[in-house]
């Protein structure tokens, strides 16, 4: 029987060009089109299902935070009205909520900013909070909390939300990013990105007025995800350390945005910026400040010395991730926590030698979730992108450290986001779905409420939970089953910000507002 020599590569069958658009939707396409027998009828409708496999793995990979109808941050309309509410501010009263039912094409007058002190473009300049504090409690001064861990431990919170939700303390426009508050002193302080510029703002925390701001020439922008700063600032005995996406660290007075010193820890430590930017928290540990700038050949990890800015020590040659650094005790011994791109370490605080380490590898090197103490052996640990969760356990043997995995499995599955513990359970979104785990054995209780790449915090035995499109929710903290108690409309549009707590004041904010309510026990 005579050779015969197909019509079509092999490149271009059928079979290669079905599978191609099914496991890599954009290769398909084009296959599809270099198809030479092919109606263009069947291309066309070959195409449409290849565009539609891209947008849902989009979906998937990003969170449906991306696709949602927004204000856009970087709109000249945006900034326009931040500055004009700021200069208003800057005039008269303090930022006010809009009254329950404000029609929405008068919320925009009825949103004071606050202010009170220097624009986006200007010098930062000191100015006085319109009423003082009435906390000067200094709590919630690092991300996610006093021990990065999600809980706010406090003060009882109130937990009779009303049916209809909460009513603003107050409300305002915000710049673009995706940094949270941390609250000292009775101001907020987040980084935010106006025009050009990445923005270290102050709050009063009573009435929102803007205090003062410091900028800097710096503008990261990234597709997918969303432009302008990731990293929660640090505040630490009445300085502030702001790391920018791009990699500008900065150390601040608190008090009046006043810079100590700067330097770019990219630059400085020969590292590339990760695809979506710094977004590691800076850690004070005693008299030093620890980042990640992810440089090669011992300069992954750095601690500088936090009134001068001079490096201590270097460790580590690891790509870095997103995730922020943890000063912790396991196993009887002090040591910082570090979530690479694809391992989790222990080093020591005085000179960052490595005690540990344990694999953790995701895609890309994706790991974002904040790791949670379980107890004095004992730490979980989760990732996205189809990874799951583990429990690790350390053991010190004679000095000589080691990890291993008590369990690992695919019960809760952390993106944008981190989980929280309370007595035994893990909280958190596994894959923008509520959950709890049993963090003893990996077993999943239940399965609840559907929130997208939102954030969970815990309160008082709830969880107060933000979703993807501005919702906040609270929720009972029991492995029975999920219990919603109340949900509303807090913010508009994409928020991945993680929302921060102090005095009984909650704070939420995303790309383009941010608000405070009360939730102060009864």
């Amino acid at each position: 029987m005579p050779f015969e020599v197909p019509s079509e590569p092999w490149h271009r069958s059928l079979a290669v060009i079905i599978l191609a658009v099914i496991l890599l939707p954009p290769l398909g396409l084009a296959l599809i089109w270099m198809r030479k027998d092919t109606e263009t009828g069947k291309k066309l409708f070959g195409s449409l299902a290849a565009l539609a496999l891209t947008a849902i793995y989009l979906f998937l990979f990003f969170g449906s935070g991306m696709f949602l109808a927004r204000p856009d941050p970087d709109s000249e309309a945006h900034y326009a009205d931040l500055e004009r509410q700021r200069a208003e501010q800057r005039q008269g009263g303090p930022a006010q909520a809009p009254p329950p039912g404000t029609p929405d094409d008068q919320k925009a007058e009825a949103l004071a900013p606050g202010v009170a002190g220097a624009s986006a473009s200007a010098p930062a300049t000191a100015a006085q909070p319109a009423t003082p504090a009435k906390s000067a409690q200094n709590y919630w001064t690092d991300f996610r909390g006093p021990a990065r861990d999600g809980r706010y431990d406090e003060k009882p919170i109130r937990t009779d939300w009303p049916s209809e939700g909460l009513h603003p303390v107050w409300k305002q426009l915000i710049g673009g990013g995706y940094a949270s508050f941390v609250i000292a002193e009775g101001k907020a302080f987040t980084i935010e990105q106006r025009r050009r510029q990445e923005i270290a703002a102050a709050y009063d925390l009573e009435t929102g007025r803007e205090i003062w701001t410091q900028g800097w020439q710096a503008e990261f922008k990234e597709s997918m995800g969303g432009d302008g700063p990731r990293a929660t600032p640090t505040w630490d005995a009445g300085r502030l350390y702001v790391l920018g996406a791009q990699g500008d660290f900065l150390c601040l007075e608190a008090q009046t945005g006043k810079q100590y010193w700067a330097k770019n820890i990219l630059r400085e430590n020969s590292a590339e910026n990760l695809q979506w930017g710094m977004a590691a928290s800076p850690l004070i540990v005693e008299d030093k400040v620890v980042v990640l700038p992810g440089g090669p050949s011992g300069k992954s990890v750095v601690a500088y010395n936090k009134l001068t800015g001079a490096p201590v020590w270097r460790a580590l040659g690891d790509k870095q991730a997103y995730v922020s650094p943890m000063l912790v005790t396991l196993a009887g011994k002090r040591q910082i926590v570090v979530v690479t791109a694809n391992r989790i370490v222990g080093l020591g605080p005085d000179d960052g030698a490595l005690l540990w380490q344990t694999g953790w590898d995701t895609q890309m090197g994706i790991n974002i979730s904040q790791p949670i103490i379980v107890d004095a052996n004992h730490f979980f640990i989760s990732s996205g992108y189809g990874k799951g969760a583990a429990l690790v356990e350390i053991s010190n043997n004679g000095g000589t450290m080691s990890a291993r995995k008590a369990w690992e499995n695919t019960s809760m599955k952390n993106k944008f986001n981190s989980s929280v513990l309370s007595d035994g359970y893990v909280y958190g979104l596994d894959e923008g779905i509520l959950s709890c785990v049993d963090v003893k054995t990996g077993e999943r209780k239940w399965k609840g409420g559907r929130y997208g790449y939102g954030q969970v915090i815990l309160a008082s035995g709830h969880l107060i939970v933000t979703s993807d499109t501005g919702e906040l929710a609270l929720v009972k903290a029991t492995p029975d089953q999920y219990v919603e108690v109340v949900k509303f409309q807090a913010l508009e549009g994409k928020t991945w910000n993680y929302p921060a707590i102090a005095n009984g004041h909650l704070l939420v904010r995303n790309q383009t507002e941010m608000a405070c309510f009360d939730i102060s026990g009864r």
